[in-house]
């Protein structure tokens, strides 16, 4: 351990209290490689860290002990890459981001059993395969499948060749099927094996694009269907009740409106536009919401650094313009309900994706971090041609608000904050916190270095336990908290929102990392230098800062106007935004 320049040099230790300290980092050192393995057991070494460091968190904090052993440091970085191997190979990180990465041919996991693992949605439109599915149902003879199972066994086990190939006949179809059979790596007791076939998945929605692309008729579009999926002219024909010369002529026809010469050009163009169709076009991708929640564009822009910057926005196109601060966890999106009321105040909701969430690039590495955030604001609202905003921030996120506003005199019109955290002063006030909450926020302050293994291993156990029971576990200390997420609205809003941090295929967590640490250094200065309006709404079932910890440190801030509603916690916005969005006319730009 390092201690500060202004603390007095301790005694030696006895050798009982050495011999104690030894155990308990070998105990810490064990959990690391446990978290590493398993994220699951993450809560076990929450509790033996918490053991280790609560003590040095035992008075000001300008006289604490900051966690810095080199011994520990060395363990966490051999742990980290046990936790990279966990996240490479884990269940959906692993062959499912491999069968997602496959989006127009049929393909599977299997382990050679009687059931497959997984799919991918072209298998399941070609041969009716479902996750779980049994093998026997795929399109082939006995025989066949028998013979598809022990090459499926022999590969996952590593018995022979890396790779096999089989040509089946389909009994559906009766054209041949090419399946390409490799090992992958993937957690659990039974090795698996990918397997990838010619048989080809058409999009409900390609046959417009096509239609478009070349200016084809619909029947036209049919054939191209028909040739691009393997079905011979006299099939496509017969499909169609039309005689083959006609088909024939059709087949000429295509050939010069798509300026290619064969069949096979013909499919090598079309699979390339296909290609082209699952790729967002200018930075621009919609989020899929379920439920009430409509769709919402992602728009890209260069900002400072030429780094990328996306936002989206919803609300009134032209109303007055709402700059919406997303939390550490990236929720960008409003319960449905409160979308739609957005719009009907004539609000223009502008919410910048933040460094490193979604796909905002990070900043560079040494870059103050909350000056980049507020710079990367600027920008944004620099591009939409937008002068002023008023500003609603969450949690931490206050002092980008703040910091935006001191970079931008005019710019902020003025701030709500909801369930904002202010610069602690006390160890105390983090000892107030919940476990989980404490846990983060005390590590960024007192052991930074071991942070970015903490947060990995917290994103690797959100995905395994998924996002909501993740929330469940860390949250339940707030039982206003539990009760607003339970709201059907408030749910697809965090999960869908929070995509951009920890989605199917992204995880933000070093972007978390850092925004944790700027959080936890001081930055009081920006809240006494505030020049504009700010109107603080807490809650009084707040795990990480509770209402003891706000009202001491309303002293240092008179500048601020508090006001604790009841029975909300950390997510005040999403219960109570009707009220937040009637307080708001007063922060609006005139």
């Amino acid at each position: 351990m390092r201690k500060l320049s202004n603390m007095t040099e301790r005694p030696p230790k006895p050798q009982t209290a050495h011999f104690a300290e030894r155990e308990q980092k070998a105990e810490i050192v064990d959990r690391l490689y446990e978290v590493a393995l398993d994220p699951i057991r993450l809560e076990e070494l929450l509790e033996v860290w918490e053991g280790r460091a609560a003590p040095l968190r035992s008075g000001p904090l300008d006289h604490a002990v900051v966690l810095d052993d080199p011994e520990i440091d060395a363990h966490v970085s051999r742990a980290r890459v046990f936790l990279d191997r966990y996240e490479a190979t884990r269940e959906e990180g692993g062959y499912r981001l491999l069968l997602d990465d496959i989006p127009r041919s049929a393909a599977f996991v299997s382990d050679g059993g009687p059931k497959i693992t997984a799919c991918n949605r072209p298998a399941q439109h070609a041969f009716g395969l479902s996750d779980g599915a049994a093998l026997t149902v795929l399109p082939f003879d006995a025989e066949d499948v028998d013979t598809l199972r022990a090459v499926i066994r022999k590969v996952a086990l590593g018995l022979g060749e890396q790779v096999a190939t089989l040509r089946i006949r389909s009994i559906t179809t009766g054209s041949p099927v090419i399946l390409r059979v490799s090992r992958i790596a993937a957690p659990g007791p039974h090795p698996l094996a990918l397997v990838i076939s010619t048989e080809l998945y058409w999009p409900e929605d390609f046959s417009a694009t096509v239609q478009e692309a070349f200016g084809l008729t619909l029947a036209e579009v049919e054939i191209v269907r028909g040739i691009t999926l393997g079905m011979p002219l006299k099939d496509i024909a017969e499909h169609r009740c039309r005689s083959i010369e006609t088909v024939r002529t059709q087949a000429r026809s295509i050939l010069a409106k798509t300026e290619t010469h064969s069949q096979s050009e013909l499919v090598r163009v079309v699979l390339g536009l296909m290609d082209v169709s699952f790729i967002p076009t200018s930075g621009v991708r919609a989020v899929a919401g379920s439920g009430l929640l409509r769709d919402v564009e992602f728009h890209q822009i260069r900002g400072p650094d030429r780094r990328k910057l996306e936002y989206i926005e919803f609300g009134a196109p032209t109303g007055v313009p709402v700059l919406y601060m997303h939390l550490d966890y990236g929720l960008i999106r409003w319960p449905a309900e409160a979308e739609r009321q957005a719009g009907q105040r004539g609000l223009r909701i502008i919410v910048p994706v933040r460094a490193g969430y979604g796909r905002s690039d990070l900043h560079r590495r040494g870059t103050d971090h909350v000056q980049g955030v507020a710079e990367d604001y600027a920008a944004v609202l620099d591009h939409l041609d937008v002068a002023r905003a008023a500003v609603i921030a969450l949690g931490a996120d206050l002092r980008f608000a703040l910091a935006l506003a001191d970079l931008r005199p005019g710019m902020v019109s003025g701030v709500i904050g909801c369930a904002a955290q202010l610069p602690l002063r006390t160890a105390a006030q983090y000892e107030r916190m919940d476990k989980w909450q404490r846990f983060i926020l005390a590590n960024a302050r007192y052991a930074p270095k071991v942070l970015p293994f903490l947060v990995q291993a917290g994103f690797s156990l959100a995905r395994k336990l998924g996002k909501e029971k993740f929330f469940a576990q860390v949250n339940g200390g707030s039982p206003a908290d539990m009760e607003t997420f339970a709201d059907p609205q408030v749910r697809e809003a965090m999960l869908a929102g929070s995509e951009i941090c920890l989605g199917t295929r992204l995880s933000a967590h070093e972007a978390f990392t850092r925004e944790c640490i700027s959080s936890e250094r001081d930055w009081s200065a920006l809240i006494r230098g505030c020049k504009v309006p700010v109107q603080l709404l807490q809650g009084d079932q707040d795990p990480q800062t509770p209402v003891q910890t706000i009202r001491e440190l309303m002293a240092d801030y008179p500048q601020l106007r508090v006001e604790f509603i009841p029975s909300t916690g950390q997510l005040l916005f999403f219960r109570e935004w009707r009220q937040i969005l009637d307080r708001l006319v007063e922060f609006l730009p005139r």
